[in-house]
């Protein structure tokens, strides 16, 4: 490693130098044979026996399945905002050179918390960030040990023989990654040592079954209506639910991307906080580096602040879209003078600080004045550090990722600091850090973190993700994500004591918060008055409601959202056709309006003593047979696993009608036994609920029970 990091060394050195393109690939060359001209190969280790491997059929072996091929070894963990940025290289540099042509992506997990050595955690992240190459887990650090990688993310790229040829350290260098796979593809194509040969991937992905919710971020609530808004991370949207988790809108979704508009054709990449008030929320649109705003009332999303680029800017100082930024996480109101919620604080993890977007013009502490539209640094110097201070911009912050503002007068923004595993508070009068629970002392020690109750430092947390202050309780509330524990802080003490969570990730709901668990909880959001708190169990795909006052935790019900991509060309899916016994329902005809949402309800019993047979693939399917076009051509289809949580079936009409009526039917197939006799059976029922189209429609979603016995 040390011969190839001179090597590295002076080829940086001589890149920056050069004035052209065909410079800097004879340079790379160059470099090339000097490697090549060496006696031995400086040659990786093959990859130890019994690794856990995640996107592959079995494990691989370097000198084996990847000889013949150009390999980047991408050393990452995935808490790391630096190491997420990296992917969106990656991915397209994969797109621009497969396995057949010479290139394979292996993600090299080694972790930095202990949370994250866990096979089904990485599992987690690799499905999260779409990552859909080779992934092993280094959990011992063995080989980030032996080719001495010193940091997150580092790239490792090898050639054909396992041989070492170029080491990038951390992020920002895309365009001298591309420049060395292109150059040594080429240069080992031309010897004849690059090999066609695939690799036997299996997507982690493709194993999972659909659900309601993918790793939803945080929740927000609307304190006039209690609403909520949630924001479903892994399929690109913004969900706004009534308190009892009844959909009225999706945002967004499935797929991802960045556009403005209409609610119904707008796109968000992976969001990650939500505020919501008066029918406005407000997004950090994390992997889009950007803010949007919803309004409901008008059915409109624009762009508040960022390009759609992750920025490097650590001043600000521009308007709206022109001013660029960097993976925000999360977001706070606050205000200037008596004007309540005129600001938007952003904790803005890609540049490790906080900033502020002003909803009205205002000015911050210390006489800072902005106008409105300002997108700003409010604290934080940018350097990735547990630096508290009486000075905001010489506080040092290490991935902000949670932010909760206590107003009147204790006129706090808390900070879940997840790097430095620490809470912070930063004064709104003056901009002054201080350290509430976790950490330590060394503001350059960013692994004080552990499991700990205790009263300021002497608390340990391990990667907590959000805040929440409950002004009725005068408590802060923290997701401990790594942990799987929900905390609360008591201010005039600084004690930190866990609420609930037992410290194990898994989905138990439990009777009381000391039986409850939860895993890898990503936003906590205070409601009800202060009596209920709502907690985004971000791995287990829930939103769960802790009741305050009776102790008491249940799940959010999310209905089941149908979503149809029209620009996705594979073929569905084929579901089993009804029983010919299948009975029929006629509905009574239901007069809507294009444009608007249709929610239906099913309910079935089954005869006493019965129960789903396990592993039979009862379904539901949505049709409007002669009016395909309705769903561009797919069928809209589901599974139903137990008769307590059948998904509701809901519906967007679209814009523009083709037809003053139609037909919808929804079919049912059931396979049950008998627990008793064991007497098995399929049996089916097909809703028909007719529609009629008028332009006087009142345009709100219709709720259509649909019950049946058998």
């Amino acid at each position: 490693m040390a011969a190839v990091s001179v090597a590295q060394a002076q080829l940086d050195a001589a890149l920056l130098g050069a004035t052209g393109q065909a410079e800097k690939e004879q340079l790379i060359l160059q470099h090339l044979r000097k490697l090549d001209g060496r006696e031995t190969d400086l040659k990786v280790p093959e990859f130890d026996e019994g690794l856990e491997w995640v996107n592959t059929e079995e494990p691989l072996l370097l000198h084996e399945d990847l000889c013949g091929k150009v390999v980047v070894l991408d050393f990452f963990t995935y808490c790391c905002i630096n190491c997420m940025h990296l992917l969106p290289d990656l991915h397209a540099l994969e797109q621009e050179h497969s396995d057949k042509d010479g290139l394979v992506v292996v993600g090299v997990h080694s972790a930095k918390f202990p949370n994250e050595t866990i096979l089904k955690n990485i599992q987690s992240a690799v499905l999260r960030y779409n990552i859909t190459h080779p992934v092993v887990n280094d959990a011992d650090a063995k080989l980030w040990q032996k080719l001495e990688v010193t940091c997150w993310p580092t790239l490792v790229i090898l050639g054909p023989r396992g041989n070492m040829l170029f080491t990038l350290i951390g992020e920002g260098h895309r365009e001298q990654l591309f420049s060395f796979i292109s150059m040594t593809l080429k240069y080992y194509k031309e010897k004849e040592e690059i090999k066609d040969h695939g690799i036997k991937l299996k997507l982690y992905k493709d194993s999972l079954p659909p659900s309601s919710l993918l790793f939803p971020a945080k929740i927000a609530v609307d304190n006039a209506t209690g609403r909520l808004a949630i924001a479903d991370s892994g399929h690109h949207r913004i969900l706004v639910t009534e308190k009892n988790g009844e959909v009225l809108h999706a945002v967004g979704g499935p797929k991802s991307g960045w556009k403005d508009g209409s609610i119904f054709e707008a796109s968000f990449n992976s969001p990650q906080g939500v505020l919501m008030k008066d029918n406005i929320i407000y997004v950090a649109d994390t992997e889009n580096h950007a803010i949007r705003k919803i309004d409901l009332m008008t059915e409109r999303v624009n762009t508040i602040a960022g390009t759609g680029v992750q920025g490097t800017d650590q001043e600000g100082g521009k308007t709206g879209v022109e001013q660029s930024i960097s993976s925000p996480w999360d977001l706070a109101f606050g205000a200037t003078g008596s004007t309540e919620d005129s600001l938007l604080y952003i904790a803005m993890a890609g540049t490790h600080q906080i900033w502020v977007i002003f909803l009205e013009d205002g000015k911050l502490p210390r006489g800072i004045e902005c106008k409105k539209g300002t997108c700003i640094r409010f604290a934080g110097s940018g350097n990735e550090e547990n630096r508290n201070n009486s000075y905001p911009h010489k506080a040092g912050f290490a991935q902000p990722s949670g932010l909760s503002v206590a107003p009147a007068e204790r006129n706090s923004l808390f900070v879940a600091d997840s790097e430095s595993s620490t809470i912070r508070s930063v004064s709104l009068k003056d901009g002054a850090v201080k350290n509430l629970a976790g950490g330590e002392r060394d503001p350059l020690n960013l692994f004080a973190f552990g499991d700990l109750d205790g009263i300021g430092i002497n608390a340990k947390l391990q990667h907590p993700l959000g805040v929440a202050w409950n002004e009725k309780r005068g408590l802060l509330y923290v997701a401990d994500s790594y942990n799987h524990k929900i905390k609360v802080i008591d201010l005039k003490t600084k004690q930190c004591t866990t609420l609930a969570g037992t410290g194990r990730a898994s989905n138990i709901i439990g009777s009381n918060f000391n039986q409850a668990t939860f895993n890898e909880p990503g936003g906590v959001c205070v409601g009800e008055h202060g009596n209920v708190l709502y907690v985004v169990d971000t791995n287990n795909h829930q939103v769960k409601v802790l009741d305050l006052e009776m102790q008491t935790i249940s799940v959010l019900a999310i209905t089941t959202m149908v979503t149809v991509d029209a620009s996705k060309s594979a073929k569905p899916k084929n579901v089993s056709r009804l029983p010919k016994s299948a009975a029929s329902v006629q509905m009574a005809p239901l007069v809507v309006s294009s444009g608007q949402m249709l929610q239906f309800c099913l309910k079935i019993d089954l005869p006493e003593g019965a129960e789903l047979t396990e592993g039979a693939p009862s379904f539901w399917e949505l049709l409007a047979e002669g009016h395909e076009w309705l769903f561009a051509g797919q069928k809209i289809s589901g599974e139903i696993v137990d008769l307590v949580n059948i998904p509701e079936v809901f519906f967007v009409l679209p814009a523009e009608v083709q037809t003053n009526a139609l037909l919808l039917t929804i079919d049912v197939c059931l396979y049950f036994c008998n627990k008793n006799n064991n007497n098995c059976q399929m049996k089916g029922i097909s809703f028909k609920q007719p529609l009629q189209f008028s332009n006087t429609g009142q345009g709100a979603i219709s709720k259509v029970n649909l019950s049946f016995s058998f």
